[in-house]
Order: structure tokens, then sequence, then C-alpha cells
């Protein structure tokens, strides 16, 4: 078993800027535009008392250090530890060291290892706590390279918060808990910033896992460190906490690609909480249950045989149409409020094999009863006229390589974003809409617009567009515990699991950086 100790990390900070260097950073990270306006939290004593008058975080501007240079692409799986008997508690875990797996933990362990047991990964970092060490070493199975284990990855320290049930830290710390469920980047405890701590240490765990000489990584941690690792891999700050969700055995994937010329990798966030359970399945979102969402459906393959065709309307090809019904057949428990979709042929074609099966499923038992489910057509959710403008060889996306959206003209991405924008509104419009106490929307179109509706959900700019990626047929799902008026909340990016023999397999082939 090979252990790594904390690395030095060196922050600073003023009341306008976080920055965050490691000891070593020398340049600035080019993967990101030059400054990124997001919410984020304030050291400034001052501009805390203006935000509580304001109610409300102000925008910071966040630069994220320098990522090392490395030589060859690499890929990070993320997963989150298997249910432990303090989940099933429902006690507050921190950083403590007391709870188990518990037998459903290790079966969604096992879970996971299945699916991960025809990829191949040359290392693994683990947690040195017990039930993401036991997660680790379920996965990894009889590899003959050791484990790491490194303490920096360890779950968020929550100081006095530890060991209590909810209603337990609810009853003694009051405000404080309070502020730990809605403001928990501002959340301070025993004179920590939790959340900040998290943050900083995040990142310090990127530059020891990116030097590592490997080419395919894997991770096992925790729900708040993994959420960490995430955000501060694409660039965003704390305020993101509980946004990304992380659930147990959720894998999380991130491509690191090397420049040409040096410098910080380009970074794009391939999927988000793949679980070994359906991500549509009941429950919560951030701690909150939820009864509106948006689930965004790529459509298949088309017959041009490419995930992202932009020369013309063409229907889907056969792998295209299975492809429709393993994504219909998902969501086949699942009650769908509306469908809307763009007018492109394979767009259309994918959201009529969802609302047949819809229409199909009440049919299933004794008593049936069929009923409608509308598609509606949205013209603004049809964005391949606008990628067909490019000056770029359309071929070149074809293979959808991490970051493809980077590649287009800044006329093509801006036209894209503003487009986005509009169907943004159209289908918050939608789950507003006072006909149903709960809804859930299925929009289907290209993965360029879903990657943008993404975006705005994030609340983020078009300049993050090339940090997310999306395969043929899979689907993201966007929760809105608040209601559409409030914060969206990412379950998942880019699921596939559903589509069987078709799917998308984690990892892929380190032969070559071109196949890779």
């Amino acid at each position: 078993m090979i252990s790594i100790t904390p690395t030095t990390l060196v922050l600073h900070r003023n009341p306008s800027f976080f920055f965050f260097f490691p000891s070593t950073a020398t340049r600035p990270n080019p993967s990101f535009p030059s400054f990124f306006t997001i919410r984020s939290s304030s050291s400034s004593s001052s501009l805390q008392e203006l935000e509580k008058e304001q109610g409300e975080l102000r925008s910071e501007l966040y630069a994220s250090a320098p990522f090392p240079p490395i030589k060859s692409a690499k890929r990070v799986i993320l997963v989150r530890h298997g249910q432990s008997t303090w989940n099933e508690e429902g006690r507050i875990q921190g950083s403590s060291d007391f709870s188990v797996l518990t037998k459903k933990g290790e079966a969604q362990a096992e879970t996971s290892r299945q699916m991960l047991i025809d990829d191949s990964f040359d290392a693994c970092f683990s947690s040195p706590l017990i039930r993401s060490k036991r997660t680790a070493e379920i996965i990894w199975g009889s590899r003959e390279t050791e484990l790491i284990t490194d303490s920096d990855l360890r779950e968020i320290d929550l100081y006095s918060f530890q060991g209590l049930l909810k209603h337990e830290g609810k009853a003694k710390f009051g405000p404080a808990f309070r502020q730990w469920q809605v403001d928990a980047a501002n959340f301070n405890i025993d004179g920590h910033y939790p959340v900040r701590e998290l943050w900083a240490r995040a990142r310090s765990c990127w530059t020891k896992i990116l030097l590592h000489e490997s080419r395919s990584v894997l991770v096992v941690a925790h729900n708040a460190v993994n959420q960490a690792l995430v955000a501060t891999a694409i660039g965003l700050g704390t305020e993101y906490f509980r946004i990304l969700l992380q659930s147990n055995c959720g894998v999380s994937v991130l491509d690191f690609t090397p420049q040409p010329e040096g410098g910080s990798p380009f970074i794009c966030l391939n999927r988000l909480n793949q679980t070994p359970n359906s991500p549509i399945a009941a429950g919560s979102s951030g701690g909150r249950k939820t009864s509106n969402r948006i689930i965004l459906a790529c459509h298949g393959y088309t017959q041009s045989n490419t995930e992202a065709s932009t020369s013309g309307d063409l229907p889907m090809n056969m792998l295209g149409i299975i492809q429709s019904q393993k994504t219909a057949e998902l969501l086949l428990d699942l009650k769908v409020s509306s469908i809307i979709s763009s007018p492109k042929k394979a767009c259309f074609e994918t959201a009529m094999a969802i609302s047949r099966v819809q229409e199909a499923a009440d049919c299933l038992g004794a008593d049936c009863v069929p009923r409608y489910v509308e598609i509606k057509q949205i013209e603004h959710l049809d964005v391949e006229n606008i990628l067909q403008q490019s000056n770029r060889d359309a071929t070149e996306v074809s293979a959808l390589p991490p970051g493809w959206l980077n590649k287009y003209e800044d006329r093509i991405t801006s036209a894209v974003w503003n487009q986005s924008e509009k169907a943004w509104q159209s289908l918050l419009g939608e789950l507003s809409a006072e006909s149903e106490p709960s809804k859930t929307i299925v929009v289907v179109g290209h993965p360029a617009i879903h990657i943008a509706l993404m975006g705005h959900c994030l609340n983020l700019t078009k300049e993050w567009m090339g940090s997310f990626h999306l395969d043929a047929g899979s689907i993201s799902v966007l929760d809105f515990p608040d209601g559409p008026s409030g914060r969206g909340v990412i379950r998942c990016i880019n699921y596939t699991a559903h589509l069987g023999r078709w799917s998308i397999p984690i990892t892929r082939s380190t032969v070559g950086d071109e196949e890779f």
C-alpha cells in the first residue's frame, strides 16, 4: 500500500479574487478563459456584510491555478464509496472513520467492479477512510498494482458536526446547521470554513494525480470531495457545492488533453454520476426532494455514421434506432409530462420512440388506459444549421473528442449560446405551467444544444461549453428541488449505461493518442 501525505498549498486571497497557487505553479491555465465570472465565497468581512445586506452572494472572479502539463492524454475516473452504515443511519460522517460499508454498499461496489471490469486502469488513488478504501479494494480486484492512499482525498472536515444525526445537528447548532444546509460555501464551524478548505485540498489532489505517470487513473473517494474535484477541474467555485451530485458508487469521468505548446491541459467533464442504479429513480437532489425535472436526451447515430452530423437533416441509422429505443425503455417507469424536440429528423424520431413507449406503458397491466404524451417541436432547439455555417470541415467533430466545441469559431459558439438561451427560457416556462404539481419534461436534441442548456442551468457563460461532453444516445438529468424558478441541480451528465452492449465505455483504449 502506497500512502501520500498532504502537499504544500499556498492560498492567496483578497476581497475580489481567489487564487489557488501550488508552490510550483509558474504560468496561467490556458485551458480556461482569462477570467470566469461565477458565484464564489469571499474572505473579506466588509464584503460579507454587504452580501448579508443584499441577501445573496455577489459574483466574484475565480482564477484557477495552472495544472501541471501532461505528456499524453489522461482520463481520470472518480467513484464515490458505496453506502455506509452512517449513510444508512442518516448520520453526519465528514472525515470521521467509524462507518463501514453496509451489505448494500458492498453490493454497489461489486456492481461498479462489474461495470468497470473490462476497463484498463494504470493506477488507483483512494481515500484512506475505511468506507472508501474498502470500495476501492472491491473495484480494484486482483490487479497487481498497489492502491495509492492519499489523506487529501478524505471526506470534508465537519469538525463538531461529525457523528451527529441530522436532527441532533439541527437541535444542537440551530442557525449554524441551517447555514450548512442553505449556504454551505459560507458555513463556519469551530473557526473553520469546511467547504473552502475542501476546495483548496481538492485542488492539491489534482497536482498529484496529474503528475503520476499514468494514462487512466481510478480515484475512489467521497461525496463532497468528489464534487470538489469535479468543480475545481473545470474552474467552478465553492457555490457549486451540492450542485453536481455524487451518489453512492456514482462514476464521473474527466479528460485531460495535453496542449502542443505545453502548459496546463485542456480539461473536459466527460460524464457525471453514472450510477449502478437508474439515474431517474426517485430520490433527493442535494438532500432535497424534487418534483420538477428536465431530462436531456441526445438523438442516436444518424445515417452519416457520426455522433454529431453537421452535413444535413439526416434520419437515424439502425444503431441510432436501437439507441433511441433503449432510451425509451429507460424512461418506461417515469411518467413523462411532455416531450420537446428539435424539428430535425433524428431528434423527432427519438421523441416518437419515447412517446410510443410512454403511451403503451399504462397498457402493460390488466387495465389498459393508454394516455397521450404530447410532442412539441421548438425551432430554438435546432442548432445544426448554425454548426453548418462553420469554416471547419464538418468531419472533424464526427468522433466528438473531449472539448470538441472549443474548435468552433467564436461566432458559431456565440450563436449556439444565444439561441440556447431562448430554448432554456421556453423549457422553464413549460416546467412552470400549473397544469401539474410535478413535471418531468424530456428534451430531445443535438449534443451541442444540450451542453449549452446545462450551461444555462449552472448559470455559466459560453466559454464553458467546451468543458462538457455528451455522446449519442446519452441522457442527462437536471433537477429543480426549489421549483423551476430555483437553482437547478445536475443529477447526471452523459449517462449511457442503458445502451447495454452499445454503451460508451468508461475508459478507452490507450494504444495511441489518436485512438484515445
